[in-house]
């Protein structure tokens, strides 16, 4: 749903503690008129101009206690805001909200270029994470180990001495406990999202519009399908599109008749931009190339770096195992490829070992009789194609004869 008019009034017409999350993207207080062009020509603007910050300060307190009535007890509220107010945000929020109930600081950092001549360039913005309890609907989303994690910092197991300190857990003998491959690394406070790129075709030339993956990380995080997800100020109604996206229920308001109309067409046909850079990732300290790093997470994988054995791991175990993947080396013939990973995983205890065969060697040595029942070789689907092509002018071949 979609409605035209003052926040604070709209929400006024909701009933109490019926909303999952609130998302807030308020006047960030620049103290100018935010004007952009769409790609037709046409301008969007709104008004960011404040008699002072105390005038500032009340408008924004005022919209938060409606959205702190209007949220669940298991529901959040994540306030968007930048260096221009965001000290005064936060004491509004612990005022509102309570300071037990501050649960993050979340930074969106992003690259954007610019000619400032003084001072440092300003390439993030601040994302204030507060629940209305301790009771609060939270799903932790996993990301990919960092290229300086190794394989025994993801199996070995680890536990506490006495003053708290973390170490790796010992058996009786010990030798250091190996334990299962994780699911990744929990998601932090730093967000690493690409801005919008003008080219973009999911912008749509309205001010401070944020892009979708932003609002999806933020709605995955604390709302499951069919949840209400509140945006008070929804400018080119991004929330909205996400949590559409998301198969979320949405509301939104905003004060002007352009962002109203906008919003109702972004609804109608919705338009995401894919983010290589997300894709792609930082490529220092990696030992696999991009070809391998998509094999192993086209198998919902997880690809780890600082191992000469091991390329990764499958997300899910088999049989409570840890299953170990590694992709075939253009240099390697298949016994090679075979042997460095059995000999990587006798060290770790892994369950399970994937081999994905990139090419066939001229001469094959390797022993298909003798596979060890732990152990699947995949062919990787380059190689299926190049061997049904082949068949195929061999048959062609016979018919021709």
């Amino acid at each position: 749903m979609v409605y035209c008019g003052d926040c604070l009034e709209k929400m006024k017409e909701l009933a109490d503690k019926s909303v999952d999350l609130v998302y807030v993207d308020p006047p960030f207080y620049t103290q100018t008129i935010q004007k952009l062009l769409d790609k037709t020509g046409q301008e969007y603007s709104f008004t960011d101009s404040w008699k002072d910050i105390g005038y500032y300060i009340n408008y924004i307190e005022a919209r938060l206690r409606e959205c702190q009535r209007v949220l669940k007890e298991t529901g959040s509220i994540f306030v968007h805001c930048d260096r221009n107010a965001s000290h005064y945000i936060r004491i509004l929020l612990d005022r509102v909200f309570g300071e037990d109930h501050f649960q993050s600081e979340i930074i969106w950092s992003y690259k954007r270029w610019s000619n400032a001549k003084k001072g440092l360039l300003n390439n993030h913005q601040t994302i204030f994470f507060y629940s209305k309890t301790d009771d609060f609907k939270f799903n932790t989303i996993y990301t990919d180990y960092s290229e300086t994690t190794n394989v025994d910092q993801i199996l070995q197991e680890r536990s506490r001495d006495k003053n708290g300190k973390s170490q790796y857990k010992r058996d009786t003998n010990g030798d250091v406990v190996m334990g299962q491959a994780k699911k990744g690394v929990p998601l932090s406070d730093v967000w690493e999202i690409p801005y919008l790129n003008p080219k973009a075709k999911e912008r749509v030339g309205y001010p401070t519009q944020k892009p979708i993956i932003l609002l999806e990380q933020i709605i995955k995080l604390v709302t499951n399908e069919n949840d209400l997800v509140l945006d008070p100020f929804m400018g080119s109604g991004t929330t909205l599109v996400a949590s559409k996206l998301l198969n979320r229920r949405y509301i939104g308001f905003d004060i002007s008749e352009e962002a109203f109309k906008l919003t109702e067409d972004r609804l109608k046909s919705v338009i995401k931009t894919e983010s290589f850079l997300l894709k792609r990732g930082k490529k220092a300290y990696r030992n696999l190339d991009e070809q391998s790093m998509l094999i192993i997470k086209s198998l919902d994988g997880i690809p780890v770096q600082r191992n000469s054995g091991i390329d990764g791991f499958l997300k899910e175990h088999i049989d409570d195992g840890t299953v170990a993947i590694r992709v075939q080396r253009e240099y390697e013939n298949l016994d090679e490829t075979v042997e460095k990973l059995q000999k990587a995983c006798s060290s770790k205890g892994c369950s399970y070992m994937i081999v994905i065969r990139t090419h066939r060697d001229c001469i094959d040595t390797f022993d298909y009789t003798n596979v060890l029942k732990n152990l699947i070789i995949l062919d990787q689907y380059d190689l299926q194609i190049s061997d049904a092509v082949r068949e195929l002018k061999k048959k062609m071949t016979l018919k021709k004869a």
